[in-house]
């Protein structure tokens, strides 16, 4: 089957069974382009969760749509494939988590969205890379754990002036990237706008011109006079980017940046979801309703 016929049999199908089809930033170019909605990870649970659609096909990694499972508990949450997984996330357990709050017994514990439901559930307020600061700021503890990814927390303790209680979690993707990176294309194209992710090392954020989560990166290339942009997160980004901005050009801090979770979302794997009701994503529901609890306060 050509890929023209499968990505025609994807939208049959998505029709007919009601389903809708999320494809994160980071996917490849052809996930994005069939996707109903392209987005960051809660930006498009919270989006599946208005929608009328029995059905979320969600294209990325599994923390994802273990997300969308939990703000849609009455949907079939569909990965297409059930290996692709967050190495962030993976670097802290429910448990793990418990020993720190025994460790810490007054302190409020802060999870990025890029966690384990478990986890979450074990948290009591989620954030995302977009709105940590603006949590951080309000919350009145002493302590404050903040979990798993210490250069996002790190950047969050230097915007907000707390001390933050730090997990030692890391993207893998986000931790490759260097001044070196920045400086040498820098020199390649010197009127380009440095723009990264918060997720990187603290050296790096330190001499961008922007500092944004992956929706906050799209706002910003497209509302900048500027006409050129280094950027500073993983690289399928740069499809949308570019095909929202014609005429701009943009450039990775480094050609390697590749999420190879990401990329293991294929047209071949989403038709197979489709066909078979495959791989379904469910949550206990004991857990669902802590690790909503978290969600639901960072929304209010």
């Amino acid at each position: 089957m050509s890929s023209l016929e499968i990505v025609e049999r994807i939208k049959e199908l998505a029709k007919r069974k009601d389903a809708v089809i999320l494809a994160h930033n980071y996917t490849r170019p052809e996930i994005q382009d069939i996707a109903d909605f392209v987005g960051d990870s809660l930006e498009l649970s919270r989006t599946a969760s208005r929608l009328s659609s029995k059905v979320i096909v969600f294209c990325g990694v599994h923390f994802m749509a273990e997300t969308a499972y939990i703000l849609s508990p009455d949907k079939v949450v569909l990965m297409p494939d059930p290996l692709a997984g967050c190495p962030m996330a993976d670097m802290i357990t429910a448990s793990q988590l418990r020993r720190l709050k025994e460790e810490h017994p007054d302190a409020e514990v802060v999870c990025y969205v890029n966690s384990s439901a478990e986890v979450k559930a074990e948290s009591d307020i989620c954030c995302t890379s977009a709105n940590a600061v603006d949590i951080v700021k309000r919350l009145d503890a002493k302590e404050i754990i903040f979990v798993p990814d210490k250069y996002l927390g790190t950047y969050v303790s230097k915007m907000t002036g707390k001390r933050l209680i730090l997990w030692q979690g890391y993207c893998p993707i986000h931790a490759m990237m260097r001044v070196d990176d920045i400086i040498r294309v820098k020199q390649e194209h010197p009127q380009a706008k440095v723009v990264v992710h918060p997720e990187c090392p603290p050296e790096v954020t330190d001499i961008a011109d922007a500092v944004r989560s992956t929706s906050g990166m799209l706002r910003y290339v497209k509302e900048t006079d500027a006409e050129e942009f280094i950027i500073g997160t993983e690289s399928g980004i740069i499809y949308r980017m570019e095909k929202e901005n014609p005429g701009k050009r943009f450039f990775p801090v480094r050609k390697d940046t590749i999420c190879v979770n990401m990329k293991k979302i294929t047209l071949e794997k989403v038709l197979n979801s489709l066909e078979r009701d495959e791989y379904r994503v469910i949550v206990d529901d004991k857990i669902r309703v802590k690790a909503l609890r978290s969600i639901e306060r960072m929304l209010e």
